[in-house]
């Protein structure tokens, strides 16, 4: 009789809950009625709410982008610049000195799209006027350089540190490496009077490739081991040539090796802008020495800003 009083009170208590459960799927039912009906003369678009912050982070984004865009125009403008130094007939000459085997030549531009009109020029023409370098033809220019640092008749390379390092020049990356020349590269080192400098003219060319380097190793110019410091020095002596001042000379050097390493001079302007001091109020001279422009001190840079994407530059080869 307990037993049966225990149970038939355990079955009164349930039913108040069954009641409770009853009323709570009525209610889900109905809400989900009523949306659907206003769902039929409302659009409702339902996305996913960002994480604390993220919206700041892409505002960020898109303020870094707007600062590389701004960077950019200064450091390397689209249209390129025009450097101090009339190019003439240098192509030609080298051409028929072999430094540059024309089939070769053509061959690997033929990979990479061919020759345009002004390249074909600044090739084969006999009164090119001044040298002009941008995102386009930075490589091509960087090609023609190499070959008239190579071969043009310079001390720096017959007594600097490319003889004393090992006495034999022909194991680097700017002289091995060269390998679109009629027969060895060797052949034409040092070996051509394109220019002809002169006491005072040679003495800026050795001091200023002392205070250039590159980001790509941690030589100066006056130790050209690489395609770059190669094409680098007979930059110089075409402009001591020329009779650019030793500031020009500086300012076109740094505009120069900004289309061939984009990257490292687009975070190193970067990195002068957050200090407040903006690019072209730099000094070239103070840019293009080892504190920034070495490899090592391009790592340095690298410790305090991010680098700044962007395309372009090459490498040390052909």
């Amino acid at each position: 009789m307990e037993l049966f009083n225990q149970t038939d009170n355990n079955m009164q208590s349930d039913e108040p809950r069954k009641k409770e459960n009853t009323s709570y799927w009525k209610l889900i039912v109905f809400v989900f009625i009523v949306l659907l009906v206003f769902t039929q003369f409302f659009d409702v678009n339902i996305s996913i709410k960002p994480r604390f912050g993220s919206g700041k982070n892409q505002a960020a984004g898109i303020a870094q982008n707007q600062d590389s865009s701004n960077l950019e125009k200064l450091v390397l403008p689209s249209d390129g610049i025009i450097l101090p130094v009339k190019w003439g007939d240098f192509g030609k000459q080298m051409i028929e000195a072999g430094v540059i085997d024309k089939d070769k030549f053509e061959s690997l531009y033929s990979q990479r799209g061919g020759l345009d009109e002004e390249e074909n020029q600044l090739l084969y023409g006999s009164d090119n006027s001044n040298l002009k370098i941008n995102f386009q033809n930075s490589g091509f220019v960087l090609n023609l350089l190499w070959a008239f640092g190579l071969a043009n008749k310079n001390p720096i390379l017959e007594e600097g540190p490319m003889t004393q390092y090992s006495g034999d020049a022909g194991g680097f990356a700017s002289t091995g490496g060269w390998t679109i020349s009629k027969g060895n590269a060797m052949d034409y080192y040092s070996r051509y009077n394109f220019v002809v400098l002169s006491d005072k003219q040679q003495e800026m060319v050795e001091r200023v490739s002392k205070n250039i380097y590159r980001p790509c190793c941690g030589n100066s110019t006056y130790f050209p081991d690489c395609n770059h410091g190669m094409a680098m020095l007979g930059f110089l002596e075409i402009m001591a040539a020329q009779n650019i001042s030793e500031e020009d000379m500086y300012r076109a050097a740094l505009g120069i090796n900004s289309y061939w390493f984009p990257e490292t001079y687009l975070t190193i302007a970067g990195y002068f802008e957050k200090r407040g001091v903006a690019w072209n109020d730099l000094n070239p001279k103070d840019i293009l020495g080892s504190s920034y422009s070495s490899a090592l001190g391009y790592q340095e840079i690298l410790k305090e800003v991010e680098p700044v994407q962007t395309q372009g530059g090459g490498g040390c080869g052909v």
